[in-house]
């Protein structure tokens, strides 16, 4: 069996349409959408709406953890485009979702047959089961077996300043870990809390990590845990007892999947 696992699509159809190319089935840890892309400024739905310029600004004073800051120049910018008004008004809302809208739509048809795939932080999942069609599978606290092994997915994030969209409190998160019970390949967004797999070397700051995924690794001692959510991390894989724990790389950058075979 050939699996190709990927994460933090943000926005790369063109390269998600071949990731499985090869492959006996494609497996996604989400982040399909492109909000922003923190390399280029030009790219994702701020920059589409707000420009070059303004999401140069707004990335500087998010990079720089001046959240406030950030929050209040994306309030003035909304007010200027949601009919609502301001970050967080029902105009706001309608805008967003009509670009995340597109952005699903061309990526969800680029994902090949079968696709076992769950939701990173930024994803919007209330909008997956309009896309997500027949031969997607679609898992958050659930398993699904793939070629003989038992594959459990957990997806979305912990709560940051960021405020992406979504955002589980821990003991919901923990929950969705503790539903999956005994698997050989744990799948989630997210890393477990192992500083150095949380330390993004660019961003220059540690991402959340989950507590219960690494707990989880040292109760069942799966063969493998893969993520993604690190863009650059400080160590992009780890053993932990017998479990080899992966972060499958920054699609978006690498257009690239991660291989697994057994």
């Amino acid at each position: 069996m050939r699996v190709h696992v990927v994460s933090d699509v943000h926005g790369n159809s063109r390269d998600l349409a071949a990731a499985g190319d090869g492959a006996d089935a494609l497996v996604c840890l989400g982040d399909l959408v492109l909000f922003i892309d923190y390399a280029d400024h030009t790219r994702g739905i701020f920059p589409d709406l707000f420009g070059a310029e303004n999401t140069t600004r707004y990335v500087e004073l998010r990079t720089a953890r001046r959240f406030e800051e950030a929050r209040e120049l994306s309030a003035r910018l909304w007010a200027g485009v949601a009919p609502g008004g301001g970050a967080g008004g029902t105009g706001t809302a309608e805008v967003v979702e009509e670009a995340v809208r597109r952005q699903y739509a061309e990526l969800f048809a680029a994902f090949p047959t079968p696709t076992y795939a769950t939701y990173g932080n930024v994803d919007v999942p209330a909008l997956w089961p309009e896309y997500a069609a027949e031969g997607t599978t679609v898992l958050d606290g659930r398993t699904a077996d793939i070629g003989g092994l038992r594959f459990g997915f957990v997806g979305g994030g912990l709560p940051t300043p960021m405020r992406t969209p979504y955002e589980v409190d821990e003991e919901t998160y923990a929950a969705k870990v503790a539903a999956l019970g005994e698997v050989d390949v744990l799948c989630s967004h997210i890393p477990p809390l192992v500083p150095e797999l949380c330390y993004d070397t660019v961003a220059r700051r540690f991402e959340r990590g989950s507590e219960a995924l690494l707990e989880a690794i040292h109760a069942v001692r799966p063969a493998y845990a893969l993520f993604g959510h690190v863009h650059q991390p400080l160590v992009r894989r780890t053993r932990i007892g017998r479990t080899e724990c992966v972060n499958v790389g920054h699609f978006s950058a690498t257009g690239r999947p991660w291989v697994l075979e057994w």
